[in-house]
């Protein structure tokens, strides 16, 4: 098949097949990703690659690449901001084109006000061990106009799989029949020859790097041979530093054939009594329409909410009978919501956050950035 003629569209039966593995579906470290998602999609593996690099030329596909567990590797938070609306734009651009720490950026507002929709822009940051989130934020406050921020890191994780095109047509309520797995949030350190390894592992791959012998470049790059590089990544998928290969869709952006994934990209906010953070949380990461869940503290100025979520789709209306059907399911199983909310995101930007602490030095360097390196 000439590479015009072949499919780019996530609606192909073909692409979707493929889609539905290659979103969520791998988890861990896999010697080979790509003969995986043939094997699980029923696709034979020269079709998946072809179709693969197909989509991700076409912007499809944004990026394909080993995922980690960041937040085993270094220092995370979810950050609110509060920027002046005139300086807004800007603190976006900002955090999106010059901060390498900074990942997910949204601007979000919500249908009710409150005193936490003052806070427009949110992030997503990854601070190397050693270096501190707080001075990172203010460096940024100066560099951006931002007048506040509320670092909001993860105590626990209950969901973490993004995706798009398996969820499609879930009925509100859909949910698994177990509780969701809940994950801990721990730094673990590493070696030099193990960030080696991992800086290699966790690069984006090029069309061209999509091959059956996927690895063996990486392990040259990291410069040990390819069974050795085979044998630390599998030692750091036991250590639960390894997340998942997957292929990333555009989220609300359209693609070179104007097909949007999804359209909107909401932020769920619960606030359940003390104690019941755990529970609510397993309650809530077991709906298959959310991407994320977590246990994160809102504190006083988003009404002490404990329980955040994140929920994607193309109409606003199912996404709000998602989170009804959410909403009573807590209420079924005994836990007491005294406030939840919805922020909604508009503009959007998502790229993974740097986290090697080499990185971070040159980065503090290049900027004028002068950390004391001690984390807080």
């Amino acid at each position: 098949m000439k590479l015009a003629d072949v499919p780019i569209s996530t609606t192909d039966p073909i692409n979707a097949k493929i889609l539905a593995v290659s979103e969520d579906q791998l988890q861990g470290f896999q010697r080979d990703p790509l003969g995986e998602i043939a094997r699980q999609s029923g696709v034979e593996m020269p079709v998946v690659i072809e179709r693969i690099q197909a989509m991700l030329r076409a912007g499809t596909i944004r990026r394909v690449r080993q995922t980690l567990l960041a937040t085993n590797l270094a220092q995370g938070a979810l950050v609110a901001w509060q920027v002046p609306e005139d300086k807004l734009d800007a603190a976006f651009d900002c955090m999106f084109q010059r901060d390498p720490f900074s990942g997910h950026v949204v601007v979000r507002t919500t249908d009710t006000a409150t005193v936490g929709s003052k806070y427009r822009l949110w992030t997503t940051l990854k601070v190397p061990q050693g270096f501190s989130m707080t001075e990172h934020c203010q460096f940024l406050c100066r560099q951006t106009g931002a007048e506040k921020f509320i670092l909001l890191p993860a105590k626990k994780l209950f969901a973490l799989g993004v995706g798009h095109v398996r969820r499609r047509g879930l009925e509100p309520g859909s949910r698994a029949d177990v509780l969701a797995d809940v994950t801990d949030v721990s730094v673990t350190e590493l070696d030099d020859l193990e960030w080696r390894v991992l800086v290699a592992l966790k690069r984006e791959f090029a069309p061209e790097d999509l091959t059956a012998d996927i690895w063996a470049a990486r392990a040259k790059e990291a410069g040990v041979p390819l069974e050795q590089f085979l044998e630390i990544a599998a030692e750091l998928n036991r250590r639960k530093i390894i997340g998942r290969f997957s292929t990333f869709l555009e989220h609300v952006k359209p693609v070179a054939n104007g097909e949007q994934v999804t359209r909107y990209n909401a932020l769920f906010h619960w606030a359940v009594p003390p104690g019941c953070e755990i529970d609510a949380g397993r309650e809530v990461g077991r709906h298959h329409i959310m991407t994320h869940a977590y246990w994160r503290e809102g504190g006083p100025e988003f009404h002490n909410v404990n329980v955040m979520g994140v929920a994607h789709g193309t109409d606003k209306q199912v996404l709000l009978a998602h989170k009804a059907a959410i909403d009573t399911h807590l209420k079924e199983a005994g836990i007491m919501v005294s406030y939840t909310n919805v922020f909604w995101g508009g503009r959007s930007e998502i790229k993974p956050s740097e986290i090697s602490p080499f990185a971070y030095r040159e980065w503090c360097r290049s900027v004028g950035f002068h950390s004391e390196g001690a984390a807080k």
